[in-house]
């Protein structure tokens, strides 16, 4: 469709920025690896998901019809010890590993609703695809990729990689060799594999194991790699156009799609392979066991040594959006402050800009203001056409709005901005901040009502506590909780946040 802009897509298949050309004409078919569901979201990954959340509402932005494939891992894979993940999180919470599921697919549908990002058109569950999964491992093996041992099924990386020269490795951009030796999927049955690179896409449960499925094999559950194969098959064809995903995700997973689609049909799933960089806090990859690690909800409720207080979900979404998805992005106080103020800054630009009457200005001759602000509004689009490049259209917004901001302060003269060019800059303005960054003006959303509540209920339990009625006092905390408000008790007072 010659009316859509053309982009540029970085490819971690070739390592290249490519023109990207969809398989069928205004169209695009995209599938972008979801959560493993046994336990809270982490921050790494909304950055993927909010990175991808913008990719989506640009393209359809520029008139593409998508069709957004994002699924759930609720079938967990297998940690470096060979334990299962879901049923690792159903031991520790004594849950049944579907009550785990479900519990996290939830928690993770808030937290995308709490960040603004738009949900999948398709969002499948693994659980619910296992016999087209059990379909693809027996293509597998009738093209000789794979092989069974005691009711396991392990895809022959080795053979595959004889046969299919260039194929195995391209992902990643390493020797075959090298990649072999780093293999390190399920590691409890090395024994049973021909070589230690090779992957198991049907593993036979133990008897305490807790998710199992029968099939023509033994009883059992899919490997992990296995599921997106078929589920992005399923709803996007033998081949589509986009698939993204962490960048921890190019090796073993990605990988190791390709390997089982390409093992399957003798095709590579996906033409565009994108991947999103990771997330440091103050320099340091983050890391539970060393301590370095930060949640969403902390960084909401300023309940962290990293941070002095607290932030909106849009000051962050914000944050993210300020570096380039596949550039790493540091976490820190002092950076999150000067988004938040960034972020209020754009708004109040909008709002200031939305509220200028049309009469505001005066020209319709074609001046060297208006050539400028077309240029912006050009340079903020030729950002995103370029691999998507959030900081570039920023900036070219932030170059706007010392345009709106001497209107404003009549710094310049309302005879050198043609009304049209007014009007398109509202326009182009809107609709980068709400429908393509998927930011929400939250001042709209709090007036100070809720602070001046807030203050009545807190003084109310204040009271109840130097009355010493502790009942009273729980029962007002435990009705803010469910109302999504935490309540903190310090050194300096109450303070309080919305979850």
């Amino acid at each position: 469709m010659s009316d859509i802009r053309p982009i540029k897509i970085h490819n971690s298949l070739s390592g290249k920025k490519e023109t990207f050309t969809p398989l069928t004409p205004g169209r695009i078919g995209m599938y972008v690896c979801g959560p493993t569901v046994y336990s809270d979201v982490h921050l790494g990954n909304c950055r993927t998901f909010v990175s991808f959340d913008v990719i989506y509402r640009y393209l359809t932005q520029i008139g593409y019809k998508v069709r957004y494939v994002r699924n759930i891992t609720d079938v967990g894979h297998l940690l470096d010890d060979g334990e299962d993940r879901m049923a690792k999180g159903a031991r520790l919470e004594q849950l049944e590993p579907m009550e785990v599921a479900y519990k996290y697919t939830v928690g993770f549908r808030e937290m995308m609703r709490i960040f603004n990002a738009l949900p999948p058109g398709i969002e499948p569950q693994a659980t619910g695809h296992i016999p087209e999964q059990i379909e693809m491992i027996e293509e597998i093996l009738r093209r000789g990729y794979a092989y069974e041992v005691n009711g396991s099924v392990y895809f022959n990386v080795l053979k595959f990689a004889r046969e299919n020269t260039g194929i195995y490795g391209q992902l990643s951009g390493r020797v075959v060799e090298e990649l072999i030796a780093e293999s390190r999927d399920n590691l409890k049955n090395q024994e049973e594999k021909k070589h230690p690179a090779d992957f198991a896409i049907w593993i036979k449960a133990a008897p305490e194991h807790l998710m199992h499925w029968k099939s023509p094999w033994s009883t059992g559950f899919p490997g992990w790699h296995l599921e997106c194969s078929a589920m992005s098959t399923k709803y996007l064809g033998q081949t589509f156009d986009l698939h993204g995903g962490g960048g921890d995700l190019k090796f073993p997973h990605h990988e190791n799609e390709i390997a089982q689609n390409f093992g399957a049909c003798g095709c590579i799933p996906a033409r565009y392979w994108m991947h999103a960089n990771m997330l440091l806090l103050n320099g340091r990859k983050m890391s539970k066991s060393e301590g370095n690690t930060i949640t969403p909800d902390q960084l909401f409720t300023g309940d962290s040594p990293f941070i002095t207080k607290s932030y909106s979900p849009m000051a962050l979404r914000f944050f993210m959006l300020q570096a380039h998805y596949r550039s790493t992005l540091d976490i820190t106080d002092e950076g999150l402050q000067a988004a938040e103020k960034g972020f209020k800054k754009l708004m109040e630009t909008n709002s200031i800009l939305q509220k200028m009457p049309p009469d505001a200005v005066t020209s319709s001759a074609d001046t060297d203001s208006d050539r400028a602000i077309l240029t912006l509004l050009e340079d903020a689009y030729q950002g995103m056409d370029d691999d998507f490049n959030t900081a570039i259209a920023i900036a070219s917004l932030n170059e706007l709005g010392s345009y709106v901001h001497k209107l404003v302060n009549r710094q310049l003269e309302v005879s050198e901005v043609s009304p049209w060019v007014l009007e398109r800059m509202k326009t182009a303005y809107r609709n980068f901040i709400f429908d393509i960054f998927g930011l929400k003006d939250e001042s709209v959303e709090d007036d100070g009502t809720v602070d001046r509540l807030m203050a009545l209920v807190l003084d109310m339990r204040a009271q109840a506590r130097a009355r010493k009625d502790w009942a009273a006092s729980d029962q007002i905390r435990d009705a803010l909780t469910e109302a999504g408000i935490l309540v903190k008790d310090g050194k300096e007072g109450v303070s309080w946040a919305k979850k």
